[in-house]
């Protein structure tokens, strides 16, 4: 299965042994997990910013998301297509990626239940999902 994690999930499974690092993992074990660089950019800042974390490591990190996770380019999506222009970035990944899901924990995506054939998840519904096999 293609996945891609948005920014909130990569940034709490860097930032503390949980769900969403648990999440992480599955996708790099079992699937192919996808990404862009706004994706990135919005982990990195936000890993600086808001948690502090030394710029050392937020390079190490985004080394280690580029080492593992394929990256594409987002397609252009409409803006009507979600209510938070944030958000387009994520499902233009999802579209550029040939998704299957994308795993998130914002409401504004969750609430579209799916983009295309792309199904918007929970890392709850994900790793449930991936533990039934």
């Amino acid at each position: 299965m293609r996945v891609v994690l948005d920014a909130n999930v990569l940034i709490a499974a860097f930032a503390t042994r949980g769900l969403c690092h648990d999440v992480l993992e599955t996708a790099l074990a079992r699937h192919e997990a996808v990404t862009s660089e706004p994706i990135l950019e919005e982990v990195c800042g936000k890993l600086r910013g808001k948690i502090r974390v030394p710029a050392p490591i937020v390079g190490e990190i985004r080394s280690f998301l580029l080492e593992n996770l394929e990256q594409v380019e987002p397609l252009p999506v409409e803006p009507s297509a979600c209510r938070d222009p944030g958000d387009l970035a994520v499902l233009g990944t999802a579209a550029a990626a040939h998704a299957d899901a994308i795993v998130t924990g914002d409401k504004d995506l969750l609430v579209l239940g799916s983009f295309g054939t792309c199904r918007i998840v929970t890392p709850r519904q994900f790793w449930e999902a991936a533990r039934r096999g």
